[in-house]
């Protein structure tokens, strides 16, 4: 038995006497790939995942894969006049999107982590001679001049490959959480962006309709002052306002743009490739109470999701520093063949000691112990974040709708009749223009406010669906 002071392991090993039977050279050869050979098959068995694993890696690299292998072809540009649906956005977006793409390239590379940690270290294949310079030659008549081979193979304490292989397999999952919130957020952003975009250019309809009326209020002024029985501050209001709102319009115009540009970059298309006109915002059902709303966040945010699995991580890790107490193994089989001897073949076994245990293996599983207590705040951090974006989006969606109802069945009927009573009662003289000009921008105002809103509720919406998991606007 020898042991040596540099890795603190103890060597044991059994020498075939001079008396034992001699064995050809190629024997010793054999015997080598042989233990070789029974090492790899034993490591392949005991690192053999379950069944259930499997097909949980199966079902993630099908999920992955399809984010990065979607057609990535480009789409033909939008013709002037056509429309451009948001279902079609979001799934090209999914397609082409960078950050989902890298994202997946992540989950793929942790789990192809995975095998490899769970795996036997390599087999340790050593050869050499001692006797003359040249290779592989011995000096004849000197019993300690040999040449020979040692194999060599690292046995970790059992349990510690199963714990590495579940450590690797939580950050694979937490990856996976992160690219599901990769691929939420970017779909939110879509709809976010295709909301404002449509929002633009209903404004930009609106404005154009109500030139058209402002015009037509010009015409009746300008006729009633020719003929005597108005005055020319009208006309000139009427002019101001004309030009207040070609002013406007080309603010949002600018914006519209803005927001196609948006569109196209989550896209990864080229900033001038047109979009397309957006189909009409349709306002979405939400029956949900802000209690199910919180449920359903608990049960399918990503961000928690992922949280859960860094905390389970954690407590591997610890149970993984709690098993660097144990030591681990080594077998070896060693074979040298001498000048007048007979051939020598023997094994070693060796084994790690942890003598330092106080400041390594003690405070390694301090370090986990504190990993993993964070990893618990961490989650119950995100739980606090996930309830306040919960409850901000959901007021904020709340709020949204009930102007849009007040707006859509109030505010704005209401100001357009008060509008074409104005007008009737200017035409015949029976009210002056500021007034009629006043409720003229009023409806203006509303029917614009009105899609505002309606775009802030949907966009709200789909800000709650990243924590959710679920479709919402419908």
């Amino acid at each position: 038995m020898a042991k040596t002071a540099a890795s603190n392991k103890v060597f044991l090993v059994f020498p075939l006497t001079a008396n034992a039977p001699r064995f050809p050279a190629r024997w010793g050869l054999q015997m080598g790939l042989l233990v070789l050979v029974m090492q790899v098959v034993v490591a392949g068995k005991a690192q053999a995942p379950s069944s259930a694993t499997s097909e949980a890696e199966k079902a993630t690299k099908v999920t992955v894969t399809s984010s990065i292998n979607a057609s990535t072809s480009e789409k033909e540009s939008a013709k002037p006049g056509a429309t451009v649906s948001l279902d079609d956005l979001i799934r090209e977006a999914l397609d082409r999107n960078p950050s989902v793409k890298a994202a997946a390239r992540e989950v793929l590379a942790s789990r192809a982590r995975v095998p490899q940690v769970r795996t036997f270290p390599d087999p340790v294949l050593t050869t050499g001679w001692a006797g003359n310079i040249t290779p592989y030659s011995v000096q004849r008549g000197d019993p300690s001049s040999y040449r020979g081979l040692n194999l060599m193979q690292e046995i970790p304490f059992p349990g510690k490959l199963k714990l590495r292989g579940q450590i690797a397999d939580r950050e694979a999952e937490a990856l996976r959480w992160d690219l599901e919130n990769v691929r939420r957020d970017v779909v939110a952003q879509v709809k976010a962006a295709y909301y404002e975009y449509s929002y633009y250019h209903k404004a930009i309809e609106i404005i154009q309709k109500d030139q058209d009326l402002l015009g037509r209020l010009t015409k009746i002024a300008d006729a009633r002052y020719r003929v005597g029985i108005g005055i020319q501050q009208d006309v000139l209001r009427a002019q101001v306002e004309q030009s207040r709102l070609l002013q406007r319009l080309t603010v949002l115009r600018q914006q519209e743009r803005t927001a196609q540009v948006r569109l196209s970059t989550l896209l990864s298309r080229d900033p001038e490739t047109p979009i397309g006109e957006p189909t009409p915002i349709q306002q979405s059902k939400f029956p949900y109470t802000l209690e199910e709303i919180y449920q359903m966040a608990r049960d399918n945010d990503p961000g928690l999701k992922r949280e859960q699995r860094m905390t389970e991580r954690s407590q591997l890790a610890v149970n993984l520093a709690r098993k660097n107490y144990r030591p681990d193994f080594a077998v070896g089989y060693m074979y040298q063949q001498r000048p007048i001897l007979p051939d020598m073949q023997g094994f070693t076994v060796s084994v790690n000691l942890p003598i330092f245990y106080k400041t390594k293996q003690r405070e390694g599983v301090i370090e986990a112990t504190e990993e993993m207590i964070g990893a618990r705040d961490r989650l119950e951090d995100r739980q606090n974040s996930v309830n306040f974006e919960v409850k901000q989006q959901y007021l904020s969606a709340k709020a949204s709708e009930e102007l849009v109802q007040l707006y859509g069945r109030a505010l704005v009927p209401q100001s357009s009749l008060a509008l074409d009573s104005s007008i009737s009662s200017y035409e015949v003289g029976k009210l002056d223009f500021l007034s009629m000009l006043s409720n003229f921008q009023t409806i203006l105002e509303y029917e614009i406010d009105y899609y505002q809103e309606l775009t802030n509720f949907e966009t709200a919406l789909a800000r709650l669906e990243v924590l959710v998991g679920r479709e919402l606007t419908q």
